[in-house]
């Protein structure tokens, strides 16, 4: 992955550790630095997801063998593209605070090994959503990796244009698990993904202006990071959250989900633009981090909700 010209330097010469260290690493330490390459909270976070979506799709009762085998193969899936992405971003990694610990700029693992690691989960997670759920899940799945990997992660140092592009592939775990449920994609799946897709402007932009100077000391143009008056990223996380408001209550209207849902969603919206626009009004660090909370809060709420009340 290339870096801007300003970090070029640095990022040519990735920290490595002695081949002669790696080897004398603990089995321990050897799985715990694998585990850390696939980012499992957000692994966590994706596998939830799916499985609300399988929840949605069912039409009846569920199928709790197959939602283990959709939980299953997203797992696989979300993972190999973590480690992949670490691959991609171990230089520029390298570079900031909160990223220069993970495995691959201490050369606790190899670059070599995280490919080769990243290529085979993938390659496993998506034989495994073809045999054991779905062809169309399969191809979705596929998509979802490629415009992470090759689409996103490119060009998070080229454009600040990197969130909307990267929003797509971080909707789709729902829509994955939808899809496995019901084979087919309709107005009620693109409502869901609607949702995940509008959710993480207010998320994401909480982060990146909490690391503004981490980011920036990276090359990687963030809006905030380049958004000096810091203007269009309040504008943003007010117009997203805004828009997410009556986008999370469709599910009700499509009779997705019954009454105690929308009830909860609309007091959910609420406090989560409530809390977007006192960030836009003090944009700062302390006041992102309690946004990223609130969204981070927000989000397992809503997807319980949509679950419980379905």
């Amino acid at each position: 992955m290339e870096v801007l010209t300003s970090a070029g330097d640095i990022a040519a010469e990735p920290i490595e550790m002695p081949v002669s260290v790696r080897r004398d690493m603990s089995p321990g330490k050897k799985l715990a630095a694998y585990l850390n390459l696939t980012k499992p909270r957000i692994t966590t976070l994706v596998v939830l997801s799916s499985m609300a979506g399988f929840a949605l799709g069912s039409k009846s009762s569920i199928n709790w063998l197959q939602l283990l085998h959709t939980a299953a193969g997203i797992a696989l899936l979300s993972s190999g593209i973590g480690v992949l992405n670490q691959y991609w971003e171990r230089d520029t990694d390298a570079l900031m605070l909160r990223t220069k610990t993970r495995p691959l700029p201490t050369g606790r693992v190899s670059p070599s090994s995280a490919l080769a690691f990243g290529i085979v989960m993938v390659l496993i997670a998506e034989f495994y959503l073809l045999f054991f759920t779905n062809p169309l899940t399969a191809a979705w799945g596929l998509v979802a990796s490629g415009s992470y990997l090759f689409l996103y992660t490119p060009l998070k140092t080229r454009t600040h244009w990197c969130t909307f592009i990267g929003a797509f592939p971080g909707a789709m775990p729902i829509l994955l698990g939808w899809t496995s449920a019901r084979n087919s994609v309709g107005i009620e799946a693109l409502v869901l993904f609607s949702i995940m897709f509008l959710w993480q402007f207010p998320h994401f932009h909480a982060i990146a202006t909490m690391y503004r100077e981490d980011y920036a000391n990276a090359g990687i143009k963030m809006l905030p990071v380049i958004d000096k008056d810091g203007k269009a990223t309040a504008r943003q996380i007010v117009g997203y959250t805004l828009a997410l408001l009556p986008v999370s209550l469709l599910p009700t209207y499509l009779k997705l989900t019954g009454m105690v849902y929308f009830g909860g969603a609309l007091i959910l919206g609420a406090a989560f633009l409530y809390a977007s626009i006192a960030t836009a009004r003090n944009l700062n660090r302390d006041q992102s981090r309690i946004l990223l909370k609130v969204s981070v809060i927000y989000l397992p709420l809503l997807l319980g909700l949509m679950v419980l009340n379905r």
